[in-house]
Parts: structure tokens; C-alpha cells; sequence
């Protein structure tokens, strides 16, 4: 693979500093209070010769919109923004070796809560736009770098809030985004595979609400709110939805097959059968880790999440409710899953249960056939001919479900070298979130590699 070429081994370490001190805010959500970390990057780009714009619905909650702009005689093309949250979901310091947000440095890695979700690339972006305005890059159009608040929760006061009130900081019809989720390495069957996200799944966040009988909790009560509400949760846990195997799921599945084989190529359609492709997946894919998150992508999901009932430990409550996460496969609805639970929950529960939407967004899902996503795979082709570029579908959301609305065509592009013992996955919001120091490094050496022959 391509070594090292545009940045001395001290502007990488000036990166990766920048990465401790934005690990060092503590910006959990909730309550979120990124003003701080927001701050920190204002002042970055201020030294780059940026004016950055603070915006937001409150002081607390800013989101940052750096622009640097194209000479008009030479732009030929729409915005292209470079997007990252700064809000971090909690950690509990008790189970990480390092504590959460040191930014500790073991000399293979940086640790710290959002070092892969998503301050390494927010370093990486504006280290990469830096060397470009450094360079003096004619480039084709206006770049711009935005760092958002509230991801996290839901992105309302973040990248839909910038959307809806502030469009204008965005070139009001941006061409593209690059985000999260992509470009990091993939270890397969001895091949290296780079997914690209091209594709992320719906959300239906839904709430089942059951009825009981209050009174006092000294007394046996088999059939409380509470009781009904535990076995509809567990029914919930253990079940399989149905199966939709999509375009978008399929064209993923295909791009990891193509390299191992005749053989290979041939099964992967067999995924799509709602019959044949469940039995299939776990012959093809042993790992239970990694199984199950691609088994993510080929069904609406549910996952019960918070639980409401009685405010006092010696009384029955007389409604007692658990918050649902869904999650839905392209073309699904928060109508098809609750569909779907109703088959799960009604041969426990009868129809003594309310189950209603909370919040809901469609799936989102972008072309592969542009200019952009051409020039990722180019560049990948270029730092590592071996390796092969996948368009890939996630099962959770990003900001891009947001600005698909102004009509960007958005990539999850966070390129990253990893090595085959890495359990990246399970980094994301997940104890001992890490980023290795030389992968992060390389990292930022391709984006700016494909910026650099995108943007002339």
C-alpha cells in the first residue's frame, strides 16, 4: 500500500493532539454541551484562514459552518461539505482500561470516547481542508467543513436544525457529503474490502404501552402491567422479522463475494430468497459479531430500550411501557414494522397493548454513478490496489438522512486502515472506543489524496 506523501510525520502528530484535546471535552449526549469542543475547532480554522459561522437553536448546543471557497472563475461544481458530529454517546469510565475522555495515547492507539464516532474525522477533515488551503489547491468548487451538535440523539438541534433554518451556510444545494461509516478496512477470507456507505436504514422509534391494575406491590399480581409488559419484551428479543433483502442490502453482499470466487458470486443472489437467505447467512458467515451485523441490514429490527413504570418500588403502577428502537430496511415504513410486531406481541399479550410512533424517518439511499463515488474508488484503487471498494448500507442513522433533503448526494467516507484483530464494530459506542494511531494516520493521507483529485 501507498506510503506516506502529503504531510511530515510532525503535522500528523500535530493531528493527532488536536484528536486528544477533542476527546477531552466531554460532549455526552445527553446532555451534549459541545460549545466547548466547538470552540476548540472555530479557533482551528480561524488559523486556517477560515470564518467559521456558530450557529444553533441554543448557546449550549452550537453547531460550527466553515466555508472555503472556490475562486468563481474556476467553480464548475455544487458545495461539497465535509460533515461530523462533536456530541458523543456515555461512557462508564469503571469498564474502560483508560479513562473515556483522556485521549490516552499507548502508542498504538489514541483512547477516548468518540476517537472512531466521530472526532477522528473531524481531525481528519480539517487537517485534510488545511493542507489543501496550506497548498494553495485551485479547487472546483466550495468546500465546506461542518461540525454538528446532537447527532447522537437524533440530530433535531444539529444537522436538521441546519437544514431547516440555516440552509443558506450550506450552499443551499450542496452536490455532495462526505460523512461517517466507510472507507475503513474490512478483512475477509485474506482479501481487504473498503465499504463505502452509500445507504442507511429508516427509523421508527415506537413506544408499547400496556394497562394494568394498580395497587399495592406486597400482594402476588401475575398478570400486572409490569408482568405483561416483561414477556412482550421478551418476545420482542427473541424474535426474527421478516426478511427484506433489498437493492441496496444485495449490491453490498455481491461487492464482498466478487473477489472470493465463481462459487461465491453464485450463492450471493441466494440471500435475497426470504427462505433460503436466513438459513444461508450463518454457513457463510461464522462470526456471530460480524453476522449479526449484517443480518442487521436484511430486516427491520427492534430493540426495547427504556422502561417506564411505577415511580415508587411498593406500588403496582397502573401503566407500565417500554420505548422501542426500530429500525427499517429501505423501502420499509414505522406501519410495516409495527405490522411486524403485532405478530410478535399479540400471541402474548392478545390486544391489550397500545403500540404507537414516537418518531419515524425513511431510509435514505444514493447513487453510486457520480462523479464522487467514481473518485473514491479510484483513490482507494490507488493507496491499495489489492483492496476492494464495496457500496455498503448501515443499520443505524447519520446526518445524511438530513441533507438528502437539500439534494446532496452523501458518501460515509472515513478512511481508515485497520488491522485483522480489530473488532472495529464493536468500537462504536462500545467499552475501549480507540483509533489506531498509524491507520488514523493513513487515514488522513487518502482523504486528502481523493480530495486533492476530486476538487482540481
Amino acid at each position: 500500500m501507498r506510503s506516506s506523501a502529503w504531510f511530515t510525520a510532525a503535522e500528523l502528530e500535530e493531528a493527532s493532539t488536536l484528536l486528544q484535546e477533542l476527546i477531552r471535552f466531554d460532549t455526552s449526549n445527553p446532555p451534549g454541551d459541545e460549545a466547548a469542543a466547538i470552540a476548540r475547532l472555530a479557533e482551528h480554522c480561524r488559523a486556517l484562514g477560515l470564518e467559521p459561522k456558530i450557529v444553533g437553536a441554543y448557546e449550549e448546543r452550537p453547531n460550527l459552518v466553515a466555508k472555503f471557497a472556490a475562486d468563481p472563475a474556476r467553480r464548475t461544481g455544487r458545495p461539497l461539505i465535509l460533515s461530523c458530529h462533536i456530541d458523543v454517546v456515555p461512557a462508564d469510565a469503571a469498564r474502560w482500561t483508560h479513562p473515556p475522555f483522556s485521549g490516552h495515547d499507548d502508542g498504538t492507539c489514541i483512547w477516548g470516547r468518540g476517537a472512531i464516532d466521530m472526532k477522528g474525522f473531524a481531525t481528519m477533515a480539517i487537517t485534510a481542508l488545511g493542507k489543501l488551503i496550506r497548498e494553495k489547491v485551485p479547487i472546483n468548487r466550495d468546500v465546506i467543513f461542518v461540525a454538528v451538535s446532537d447527532e447522537e440523539a437524533g440530530t433535531r438541534l444539529g444537522s436538521k436544525w441546519l437544514v431547516e433554518e440555516r440552509p443558506d451556510l450550506l450552499g443551499g444545494d450542496p452536490e455532495y457529503v462526505i460523512n461517517e461509516v466507510g472507507g475503513f478496512t474490512v478483512h475477509q477470507n485474506g482479501h481487504r474490502f473498503y465499504p463505502v456507505q452509500v445507504a442507511e436504514k429508516g427509523v421508527a422509534w415506537l413506544t408499547l404501552s400496556i394497562e394494568g391494575k394498580p395497587g399495592h406491590s406486597s400482594l402476588p399480581a401475575k398478570d400486572s402491567a409490569v408482568s405483561k409488559l416483561a414477556r412482550a419484551i421478551e418476545a420482542i428479543a427473541a424474535a426474527k422479522l421478516p426478511w427484506h433483502a433489498g437493492p441496496e442490502a444485495m449490491n453490498f453482499l455481491k461487492g464482498f463475494a466478487k473477489p472470493q470466487g465463481r462459487l461465491a458470486e453464485m450463492v450471493a443472489p441466494l440471500f435475497a430468497h426470504p427462505v433460503i437467505g436466513p438459513r444461508l447467512l450463518p454457513l457463510a458467515i461464522s462470526d456471530p459479531s460480524r453476522r449479526a451485523s449484517v443480518e442487521a441490514i436484511l430486516r427491520n429490527t427492534a430493540n426495547p430500550t427504556c422502561l417506564h413504570g411505577s415511580d415508587s418500588i411498593n406500588m403496582l403502577p397502573g401503566c407500565a411501557s417500554v420505548d422501542i428502537d426500530g429500525r427499517l430496511a429501505p423501502g420499509q415504513t414505522a406501519d410495516d414494522l409495527i405490522r411486524e410486531l403485532h405478530a410478535v406481541v399479540r400471541p402474548v399479550l392478545g390486544n391489550d397493548y397500545d403500540l404507537y410512533v414516537l418518531q419515524e424517518s425513511e431510509a435514505v439511499s444514493f447513487p453510486t454513478d457520480t462523479a464522487l463515488y467514481r473518485e473514491i474508488v479510484a483513490t482507494m484503487q490507488s493507496v491499495d490496489p489489492a483492496g476492494h471498494v464495496v457500496p455498503s448500507i448501515i443499520p443505524g442513522f447519520t446526518d445524511s438522512r438530513n441533507y438528502a433533503k437539500l439534494g446532496a448526494h452523501c458518501y460515509g467516507f472515513y478512511p481508515l486502515q485497520l488491522p485483522p484483530d480489530l473488532d472495529f464494530a464493536s468500537l462504536f459506542h462500545g467499552d475501549d472506543e480507540r483509533i489506531p494511531v498509524a491507520g488514523f494516520h493513513w487515514g488522513i493521507e487518502t482523504l486528502t489524496e481523493m480530495l486533492f483529485r476530486f476538487l482540481r
